[in-house]
């Protein structure tokens, strides 16, 4: 049952105010709302939206990091990085599963980001140009996403939330990893160095934009945060994680490539220059560097793997005739 209130003549529903307020009630109570439990056909649009977007992120994002496990410079650099893209793809069948509790299945959602219909972070339609690359990605891009995804662990959609906890717990991992990849770069040879630094100046900007549009531009955020899909707005998680990262290049003795970024006493945070948001809204609209090619490689891997899911479905179902024929 996804929503509730009266049925029209015509078959639709109407939500009523009674509901909706009732609804709001048990969100304000922090009550978790669980798939079979009545609720708003928007609360539900919105979790599917959401959640497919980020189950989407997760598997496009072991594209980038894919690209460089051959090229790892040791092979414990390359198992590590096995296990961290093995991780990725862990995350993304952990949220396609609980977005089908909302009665959306997996192949609507993948057909919805082959068309394009769906997107996913626009952070990963950049390239990866260097092994550097891969630390840094760890240490911003996953650093954002753990920012973003802590407070998830609260969400209000109780599949949502609990897969939130062991994806965090990753997710940190993966932080570390490739904040030690940057420190080893940034204490080697000058050329390291510089490596660390290119890699920085490229993936700074895109990491803040992985918090999507400023609070007044953003379609949803009002509302998520009405029903405690999200915990706090795009613009107060940017500016946590600028506050956190500043101090972690300072360590590294690297340089944000940001010359209006300084501290305010007076908020408590760190001022910083303007995001080039046309950029932003050009790499989610499909003009990106790499999204051409990343739609292009989830198409194939899911035509590629079109025998293995019907010789799955072929067992499933002999296993249930043989099950109701030995009943």
């Amino acid at each position: 049952m996804y929503s509730q209130g009266l049925i029209g003549a015509d078959g639709s529903t109407e939500e009523t105010q009674e509901f909706l307020d009732a609804f709001q009630k048990r969100i304000d109570a922090e009550e978790k709302i669980e798939p079979n439990d009545p609720m708003p056909e928007g609360y539900r649009r919105t979790l599917v939206r959401q959640i497919g977007q980020h189950a989407h992120s997760e598997i496009v994002g072991m594209l980038p990091e894919g690209n460089w496990i051959t090229r790892a410079p040791s092979l414990r650099r390359k198992a590590a990085l096995l296990a961290k893209v093995q991780d990725e793809g862990g995350h993304g069948l952990y949220l396609y599963s609980a977005a089908e509790t909302l009665g959306v299945s997996r192949e609507q959602m993948t057909e919805e980001l082959l068309s394009g219909k769906a997107k996913y972070s626009s952070i990963f339609n950049y390239p990866t140009l260097s092994w550097a690359d891969m630390g840094t990605i760890g240490w911003l891009v996953d650093g954002a996403a753990i920012m973003n995804q802590i407070p998830l662990c609260r969400c209000s959609f109780g599949p949502y939330a609990r897969a939130m906890i062991r994806v965090c717990k990753e997710e940190s991992f993966h932080q570390r990893q490739g904040y030690e990849i940057v420190m080893y770069l940034a204490r080697g040879t000058k050329e390291q160095r510089d490596m660390a630094q290119d890699s920085l100046n490229r993936w700074w900007w895109p990491s803040l934009m992985m918090f999507g549009p400023h609070d007044a531009d953003s379609a949803h955020s009002e509302q998520s945060m009405e029903w405690k899909i999200k915990r706090f707005s795009n613009d107060a998680l940017r500016q946590k994680f600028i506050d956190a990262t500043v101090p972690q290049a300072e360590f590294l003795g690297l340089t944000l490539p940001d010359p209006d970024l300084k501290w305010n006493d007076e908020k408590g945070g760190y001022d910083h220059g303007p995001i080039d948001w046309d950029e932003f809204w050009r790499v989610v609209k499909g003009d990106g560097v790499m999204n051409r090619d990343r739609v292009k490689a989830r198409k194939k891997a899911w035509d590629d793997g079109a025998w293995v899911r019907e010789a799955a479905l072929a067992h499933a179902v002999k296993r249930e005739a043989r099950m109701q024929a030995a009943e």
